[in-house]
């Protein structure tokens, strides 16, 4: 029914103005007590064989909604009723922006795919941070914050404006996520290279722990699909150094390579999500994999579009997977047939847990 409804309804509609109604839609039924029991208890089965333990965290299962569907914590009891085992929210700068002008956000429907230049468009860390204090959580379901740059700080100053928004974030964030890797907020990227990398995430993990003394927020960082192998590794390598909890492989992309869609669409600017990324995405997990091992955890997202892409991820060593543009093509249900098959190919497997299969496929004996 849902992509009958896409194509008549959704379709037609401005992307940006179609999530903004999503949303509300999702916020409205989780307002509704009775309504909302329903809808969980038919949208969000729980599997046991599925539960997860992942960043000192205990979650129903290992499949998450990436950031940038919920920027400003508005929705997270909304998610979690459709069935997400974490919700990411943010991006969050330390200051509120407005992001790029509109139209910043296109679907590539031939291609399973989308193109943003949203911009880090939020309410600022401050009013995030408020409103999650103020949150009485209806279902339980972990909670992560991603941060990133403040559009109009010069690169040289970024350590401080991260510091910024996880002093007043971290207290409220199950995990914290430090993003270098969106292609549209100028430099960003830049802070990818591990000579810039390094003081940002030493100063931020300083930071959550003055500003959360009792307890170790996990801190994590999300990398772009577009590094170098050999920038994948360096990343890597720093991350087990400094003792990071794990690494979100991988963001958006800029490159354009084979897709269907019209050039009109295609020659966009901005991060290309969706189904496109499966292939690269899926080999940067595994090269992480093969450098850091059971270490630190890995979140596998970009291009996950069902059980089976879900199930590689665990297999290529994902502790956790993550997705996005699926959910706007697939709608309410994806979740429900996520985990159901997940499920049963954790069953048909020859693993006796979830666990046991991440990153699998790494330990085979060649015949």
């Amino acid at each position: 029914m849902y992509p009958l409804f896409f194509r008549l309804f959704f379709r037609r509609m401005d992307p940006e103005a179609a999530h903004r109604l999503a949303v509300g839609w999702i916020r409205l039924v989780a307002g509704v007590p009775v309504l909302r029991t329903f809808v969980a208890a038919y949208l969000a089965p729980r599997f046991k064989e599925l539960r997860t333990e992942a960043l000192g965290l205990r979650m129903h299962g290992p499949v998450g909604l990436a950031a940038g569907f919920d920027k400003n914590a508005v929705a997270i009891d909304g998610l979690a009723m459709l069935g997400f085992d974490h919700v990411e929210i943010g991006t969050v700068t330390a200051q509120g922006q407005p992001g790029n002008p509109p139209r910043r956000l296109f679907r590539l429907v031939a291609d399973r795919a989308l193109i943003n230049r949203m911009g880090f468009n939020n309410d600022g860390s401050a009013a995030v941070a408020a409103r999650l204090a103020a949150r009485r959580a209806v279902f339980r379901t972990t909670v992560g914050v991603n941060i990133g740059k403040t559009k109009t700080v010069p690169e040289a100053e970024a350590a401080a404006d991260y510091v910024t928004s996880t002093e007043r974030l971290a207290a409220h964030a199950d995990y914290l996520v430090v993003n270098v890797s969106s292609p549209n907020t100028p430099g960003l990227r830049n802070l990818q290279a591990t000579d810039a990398l390094r003081p940002l995430l030493t100063a931020v993990r300083a930071a959550a722990d003055r500003a959360v003394p009792d307890r170790r927020v996990p801190l994590l960082v999300k990398i772009a699909p577009d590094l170098a192998d050999e920038d994948v590794d360096a990343v890597a390598d720093l991350a087990v150094d400094l003792g990071l909890d794990g690494i979100i492989a991988t963001n958006t992309t800029v490159s354009r390579d084979g897709l269907r869609s019209p050039q009109a669409l295609t020659a966009e600017t901005g991060g290309l999500s969706g189904a496109p990324l499966k292939e690269r995405s899926l080999e940067v997990l595994r090269r992480l994999y093969a450098r850091v091992g059971d270490r630190i955890t890995l979140v596998g997202v970009g291009g996950v579009e069902d059980a089976e892409d879900a199930w590689q991820r665990i297999l290529a060593g994902a502790t956790l997977v993550q997705g996005y543009s699926a959910f706007i093509y697939r709608g309410p249900l994806w979740m429900r047939s996520v985990h159901k098959g997940l499920a049963a190919r954790l069953a048909a497997s020859p693993y006796a847990t979830l666990a046991d299969a991440v990153g699998a496929e790494s330990r085979k004996v060649p015949a």
